[in-house]
C-alpha cells in the first residue's frame, strides 16, 4: 500500500517532532497519538535514517510491524537521533543540517539460504533489503545500501561483517529474508 504525499509529509513531520522533543527534553517522550489519517494507523515497520551532508548520522528501525506506522516512525526517528550505538546522541547544533529519510518496509519474505550461492542468485539488486539471522545475531541492509555496494556478493559480504561474521563464513542454519521499501525524505 503506497502512501500519498500528505501521509508522507505527516510521517516526516512526526519524525522531526520526535527528534525536536528529544532535543528539548533529553528523552523519548510518549507517543502523543494525534488524530491523524487512518491510513497511518495501520501496523507497518519502518526505518528512520539521518544524514548530514550526505553522510550517515543515524539509522534505526523495525523489521516487523508491531505498532502503527505513525508510532513506529515516532520511535525510530528518536532512536536514530539519540540511541544508534554507532554515533553519539545528536547535538542541537547538528539538527538544522539533518536530512531525515523514512523507509516503510514490506513484510519479510524468506529466501533460500542453505548456501551463499543460492542466496546471491535469489537477490534483486537495488530492490531488496536483506536480513540475515543466525541464532541470536541479526543484521540488515536497506535497499538504499545497494548504492554503495552494487554487486550482490559485496552486499552480502558487508552484511555478514555487520553481523560480526568473518567474510568467508556461511552456515546452512542462516535464515535470510528480503523486503522492499517505500522511501522518502523532505527533498522527495
Amino acid at each position: 500500500m503506497a502512501l500519498d504525499t500528505r501521509q508522507r509529509q505527516t510521517l516526516l513531520g512526526l519524525g522531526r517532532e520526535s527528534i525536536e522533543r528529544g532535543l528539548a527534553e533529553q528523552r523519548l517522550l510518549p507517543w502523543p497519538d494525534p488524530d491523524i489519517d487512518p491510513g497511518l494507523n495501520i501496523e507497518r515497520a519502518s526505518f528512520a535514517t539521518l544524514k548530514i551532508e550526505g553522510i550517515l548520522r543515524g539509522c534505526c528501525g523495525s523489521l516487523h510491524a508491531t505498532r502503527s506506522i505513525a508510532e513506529d516512525v515516532w520511535h525510530n526517528a528518536w532512536a536514530s537521533a539519540f540511541s544508534d550505538p554507532r554515533f553519539p546522541p545528536l547535538a542541537r547544533a547538528e539538527y538544522p543540517n539533518v536530512d531525515l529519510q523514512i523507509s516503510v518496509l514490506s513484510p519479510l519474505e524468506p529466501l533460500p539460504a542453505d548456501s551463499e550461492r543460492k542466496l546471491l542468485a535469489s537477490l534483486r539488486p537495488h530492490t531488496d533489503g536483506l536480513v540475515l539471522e543466525l541464532d541470536a545475531t541479526r543484521a540488515t541492509f536497506l535497499p538504499a545500501v545497494w548504492d554503495q555496494l552494487p554487486e550482490a556478493q559485496m552486499f552480502v559480504g558487508q552484511l555478514k561483517q555487520k553481523a560480526g561474521w568473518p567474510p568467508g563464513f556461511w552456515s546452512p542454519r542462516i535464515r535470510a529474508y528480503r523486503y522492499t521499501t517505500e522511501s522518502f525524505g523532505a527533498r522527495d
